[in-house]
C-alpha cells in the first residue's frame, strides 16, 4: 500500500478489524519510509457497476461520492458515523446484488432517501432538497408536511 505523505510503497499494517459490520475490513498501517501512520479499508466488489445519469453519460460507481452526499444532509445532526457507514454500505450492497452492471443514478438516489427517511428527518429533508431540486421555499414547506404526516402515521 503506497503512503499518502511520501508515496513509499511499503507499509506494515499495525492492526485489522472489521468495519461497516463486517462489510469492510479497517487496517491500521505504518509506513516504513516515513514512519506516518494511516487507515485503509478493504471491501468486497462483486463487479464494477456503472451509473446512468441524467443526458445518457455513464461513470463508475464511486461509494466515496455517496458517502459524501449522505455525511452532508447529516453533517451537524448528530449521528453516529457508524449509522452512517451502515446506511451507505446498505446501499451499496443494494446495488451489487441487484445482478445488474448498471444502475439509474434516479435509483440510488431513492435508496438513499429511503435510508435517510428512517435515520432521521432532517437529513432526509436535506438529501431530498438537492436530489429533488427544490427551487423555492414553498418547496422545501411542501416537503417537511409531508415528512410530518408521514411522522403522525
Amino acid at each position: 500500500m503506497r503512503c499518502p505523505f511520501c508515496a513509499n510503497e511499503s507499509s506494515q499494517v499495525k492492526d485489522s478489524r472489521p468495519a461497516e459490520d463486517g462489510a469492510a475490513i479497517r487496517r491500521r498501517r505504518q509506513c516504513e519510509g516515513c514512519g506516518a501512520r494511516f487507515t485503509t479499508f478493504e471491501r468486497i466488489q462483486l463487479r464494477e457497476i456503472h451509473v446512468l445519469k441524467s443526458g445518457d453519460r455513464r461513470e463508475v460507481f464511486d461509494r466515496t461520492k455517496l458517502e459524501l452526499a449522505v455525511n452532508l444532509a447529516c453533517r451537524k445532526r448528530g449521528i453516529e458515523q457508524e449509522r452512517i457507514d451502515r446506511l451507505v454500505s446498505s446501499v451499496q450492497r443494494q446495488i451489487e446484488t441487484r445482478g445488474e452492471s448498471e444502475i439509474k443514478a434516479a435509483e440510488i438516489g431513492e435508496m438513499v432517501m429511503e435510508g435517510l427517511r428512517q435515520l432521521d428527518p432532517v437529513a432526509y429533508i436535506r438529501f431530498a432538497s438537492v436530489y429533488r431540486e427544490f427551487s423555492e421555499a414553498q418547496d422545501f414547506a411542501q416537503f417537511a408536511e409531508t415528512v410530518r404526516d408521514a411522522a403522525k402515521d
